[in-house]
């Protein structure tokens, strides 16, 4: 352990009743964690782990492990599983062992109780900044005081930034865990830069240009952005000085803005609405853009203008349609024939054209004619050019991996010249590439590999075919049969026309129709490669489909582009060094190219350039012999996703480290991981964008948790936490709790004024309902919580009354998916039809209320309204029997629910016949089932009888016609 982390864990155990420990992002705070069971005596009690994440064990584990390192049989926690026997449980919380468990399982245990008075000794919580008065650790803390009063609460958590925000939350989180101390640890606190600091890892800054067209696209995207923040302003809902540009490029701006929201949501307009979700739409739009790959992008903004073009705002901004117009110039232009732009004014990046020819042409050519590619339709097609911009990170990220190989074997050379025998230290030689998640990883090393002009050439391949399968199902969904207008896309053609005069939405269409025509030779391609592999000739499938296609073949050119901005060099703070030029990889680890593989590469090279298979898969010459020839060792690598929130530094102990996708935790966990081992050589290299969103939002994280931890010192410094006479903190107390008992004004008639002894109220609680925070606000209304697993129900607030909880959401989902039709018929025991299908929300409510006469709906703002409503309902109530509540709705042996009123009562498939009855209504079919007892009784009732259940003649004249008429038969 660094001496930081020893002063943490001295001053936590100073305090015998817990604290609140805040620690900089990518601090060891599972390292601290660990220490507490290391210095923790079973004699004591059990200590637990509450909800903890499944990163969050493996990482506690792993410190533990690494900690007691020379212990052959270390202790490890284990899970308190929640299927395990009541009795069992109680007797590992006994053990006095440490444990992993939910909030879910450790309410159930200490409210029924099956925890030992004094079992546990510490709670300890990973996730502080997630907490609030009504949370279940919050519940748990309260039980805990009662159950266990000298058992200790150790609360972590390393995200400063949403802890600072609110009123008072540092306050709040102390008094609901009942702990009076609050240990804040910034990165710049003087025993953690001095221990940091002390012996740093060499840092290489590394600064990549963007293209032009990402430059495009990023300016764009802000732009739209703040043109969103503007309305937003206006409508005065929302703290102003929140809504920046910069504030809107991290994912707790929507936390912010919904915290300020969420109290008037349900009076916001679909404006304000939508520019909530269009923000946040433009923040993932701009981590996409320096993330993923062009071709990937574009993907994804066609996703966008399909599932929000109907409703968005930004969409239809000016600044949008630069967005879409130079993602689109990063992967391709549409061209007329002769070579000439059909769209806008663009810097054309040549690379590969394809001509598309007219399918309606009446003088089509012979198949000896197509051999020649069309040369004679020039000036009549649409060329699609294919760009495919390749990241510019990808290359500099293959020359620096070769520039550290280079380094190492520098270096493993003179240390052998100096020595003379070869270096065995420590140095493992594993380069560690860190990206924001695993599709980034796959993809890079795919890059690595293959090359990135085949990873572009494949991810183009997919785009195309996604076209071509969802323009498939839009021609299978119409019903009608007739001719294709504008192109053909079997054979792979488009038609011809007038492009000198095209207005744009014809060459919107005209670049639909290129880009399904190119889809459709990939088609064509991949059907005959299938062919080839069942044993048809190859050669001759190669002849055939290059004779047939010889029109659509487009023209292949090299792969300069003229607005692409040059990444071949790249900023380091020390030397402003340039690492020069390097060719596209083909190995991920390993010391050289074979030689075999360089030539069977050429060879295949070759050959789909002398047969010309498929154009667009078709690789240049000259690129491939390049990539063979130029190919230079590269070190092993490995690819670590950030967001797997693994600690895996000390598993590989890298020798460099890339972060291809900088980020501020990770940075401090390398700081760490140095500074724990200080002789090993550590050589870190940052990839930033040069002036974009990247930089800016990595320079911002750092001044925002700064400026958090700035606040939660003067917080700190000003904040008043109660404890009683043995120091103790005493913890909420609302002075705004009603009185639940209904106590009248004391007066002297009344026994002097002495108060009534009052029974106290008890609620019945279904144990998935403990992830929630209503059982939590009950409990501090002063109720008793009795949790058991109920068939029928979330609450049982008394023998009569049975409540079913729903959000919103879960409504909706409800209605969606037919559930809430069978929870309120199991509760209120009565029938409905399943026919009821409107589309409004409101109106399913309503005929559920009329189909079910015994159903109440009452809505609530929040939960201590709901606990208010609760109290009022179970007035003048008796208290539910518990035994009773988990019986109802669970078969017996035989298969029969004891105490069904429809099985007793009732023939559902009786009263759905007689509902559709003639004259039957919803008025009159209860005073009909109550009237007779079997639908043949219902036949025989005379005409008066049934106008007196009916309530007029005229029904029962229809009803009774309806059951003496004859059916016609065969003769």
């Amino acid at each position: 352990m660094l001496p930081f982390e020893e002063q943490i864990l001295s001053d936590l155990l100073e305090d015998p009743h817990g604290g609140l420990v805040v620690v900089s992002a990518g601090l060891p705070l599972h390292s601290i964690a660990a220490s507490l069971l290391i210095v923790h005596h079973s004699s004591s009690g059990s200590i637990l782990f509450l909800s903890a994440s499944d990163s969050q064990k493996s990482s506690v584990l792993q410190s533990l492990q690494r900690l007691q390192d020379p212990n052959p049989n270390p202790n490890l926690p284990s899970e308190l599983a929640g299927d395990l026997p009541g009795n069992q449980r109680a007797a590992l919380y006994s053990s006095g062992a440490a444990f992993f468990v939910t909030a879910r399982v450790l309410i159930a245990d200490l409210l029924f109780p099956r925890a030992p008075p004094g079992s546990i000794s510490s709670l300890i919580i990973l996730n502080a900044h997630r907490l609030s008065d009504t949370s279940p650790e919050a519940f748990i803390a309260r039980l805990l005081r009662r159950h266990s009063p000298r058992a200790s609460v150790v609360a972590f958590s390393d995200r400063p930034l949403p802890l600072s925000s609110g009123f008072s939350k540092p306050e709040r989180i102390l008094k609901s865990l009942y702990i009076k101390k609050l240990h804040l640890w910034p990165r710049f606190h003087v025993l953690v830069s001095a221990d940091l600091e002390k012996d740093p890892p060499e840092v290489v800054d590394v600064r990549v240009p963007m293209t032009a067209a990402m430059k495009g696209v990023q300016s764009a995207a802000l732009e739209a952005m703040g043109a969103c923040l503007r309305e937003l302003r206006r409508t005065n809902k929302v703290d102003v000085d929140d809504l920046t540009v910069e504030n809107g490029l991290f994912k707790s701006f929507d936390e912010i803005v919904r915290q300020q929201l969420d109290p008037i949501w349900h009076t916001l307009g679909k404006k304000t609405k939508q520019l909530v979700n269009d923000l946040k739409t433009l923040r993932k739009l701009v981590d996409y853009l320096v993330r993923y790959d062009a071709v990937t992008f574009l993907k994804y903004l066609d996703t966008l203008r399909v599932s929000e073009g109907g409703k968005s705002i930004w969409i239809y901004a000016e600044s949008s349609y630069k967005i879409f117009e130079f993602a689109k110039k990063r992967v391709y232009h549409v061209l007329r024939a002769d070579g000439s732009k059909i769209s806008m004014n663009s810097k054309s990046a040549a690379n590969k054209k394809r001509r598309v020819n007219d399918d309606n042409n009446k003088n089509r050519e012979n198949e000896a004619s197509c051999s020649d590619g069309g040369k004679g339709h020039i000036n009549s097609g649409v060329m699609l050019e294919e760009v495919l911009e390749e990241a510019p990170k990808w290359k500099v990220l293959r020359e620096l991996l070769e520039e550290i190989e280079e380094e190492r074997r520098k270096v493993a050379l003179s240390r052998e010249d100096e020595l003379g025998i070869e270096d065995t230290g420590e140095d493992t030689g594993i380069v560690m590439v860190a990206c924001k998640d695993e599709r980034s990883c796959l993809q890079l090393e795919a890059c690595i590999t293959k090359g990135p002009h085949q990873v572009m050439r494949e991810e183009w391949g997919k785009y195309l075919l996604g076209k071509a399968e969802l323009h498939g199902l839009q021609k299978r969904s119409k019903k009608k049969n007739q001719e294709p207008k504008g192109f053909g896309i079997l054979n792979g053609e488009v038609a011809n026309g007038p492009y000198e005069n095209t207005d744009p939405s014809s060459i919107s269409k005209l670049e639909n129709d290129a880009l399904l025509a190119a889809a459709s030779e990939i088609s064509h391609l991949a059907s005959e490669e299938i062919s080839v592999g069942d044993g048809s000739d190859p050669c001759a499938t190669r002849g055939r489909s290059r004779k047939c296609r010889g029109r659509g073949r487009g023209r292949s050119k090299k792969a300069s582009s003229k607005g692409q901005t040059p990444i071949n060099r790249h900023k380091n703070p020390g030397d402003d060094k340039v690492i020069g030029k390097g060719c596209s990889a083909i190995e991920i680890q390993g010391a050289e190219k074979d030689t075999e593989d360089a030539t069977d590469l050429e060879e295949r090279s070759l050959l789909d350039a002398s047969t010309d298979k498929a154009v667009l898969r078709r690789h240049s010459k000259d690129h491939d012999i390049s990539e063979s020839v130029c190919a230079k060792p590269l070190p092993p690598v490995q690819f670590y996703a950030l967001e797997s929130d693994k600690h895996i530094l000390d598993v590989w102990k890298p020798s460099a480290i890339v972060v291809y996708h900088p980020d501020i935790a990770f940075v401090r966990e390398i700081e760490v991981y140095k500074a724990e081992n200080p002789s090993r050589k550590l050589k870190v290299y940052f990839l930033f964008y040069e002036d974009s969103t990247e930089v800016q939002k990595f320079e911002a994280s750092i001044r925002r948790e700064n400026a958090a931890f700035e606040s939660l010192i003067r917080q700190k410094s000003l904040m008043m936490i109660p404890v009683d006479q043995d120091g103790r903190c005493i913890g909420l107390k609302s002075s705004s709790e009603p009185d639940l008992h209904g106590l009248q004004n004391s007066q002297t008639r009344k026994a002097g004024g002495r108060k009534t002894v009052e029974k106290e109220m008890q609620v019945i609680v279904d144990m998935r309902e403990f992830m929630s925070s209503l059982p939590n606000v009950l409990h501090q209304k002063g109720m008793r919580i009795i949790p058991v697993t109920l068939e029928v129900g979330d609450y049982v607030l008394s023998p009569m009354i049975c409540v079913e909880r729903k959000s919103i959401t879960d409504l909706f989902q409800s209605f969606a998916s037919g559930r809430l039709y069978h929870q309120v018929e199991t509760m209120s025991a009565n029938d409905i039809s399943d026919d009821v299908s409107p589309t409004s929300i409101i109106s399913k409510l309503s005929l559920l209320v009329l189909h079910f006469p015994r159903l109440r709906l009452v809505w609530s703002r929040s939960v201590h309204a709901t606990a208010e409503i609760f109290a009022s309902l179970k007035m003048n109530q008796d208290e539910p029997d518990e035994t009773k509540a988990i019986r109802v709705g669970v078969p017996s042996e035989d298969g029969v629910i004891e105490n069904d009123v429809r099985a007793e009562n009732y023939n559902t498939s009786a009263v759905e016949f007689l509902r559709r009855l003639p004259g039957v209504t919803d008025s009159n079919y209860r005073a009909l089932m109550d009237g007779c007892n079997s639908l043949a009784e219902l036949a025989l009732l005379p005409i008066e009888r049934l106008a007196e259940l009916m309530g007029g003649q005229k029904l029962a004249r229809t009803l009774k016609d309806f059951l003496d008429a004859k059916f016609p038969t065969l003769l």
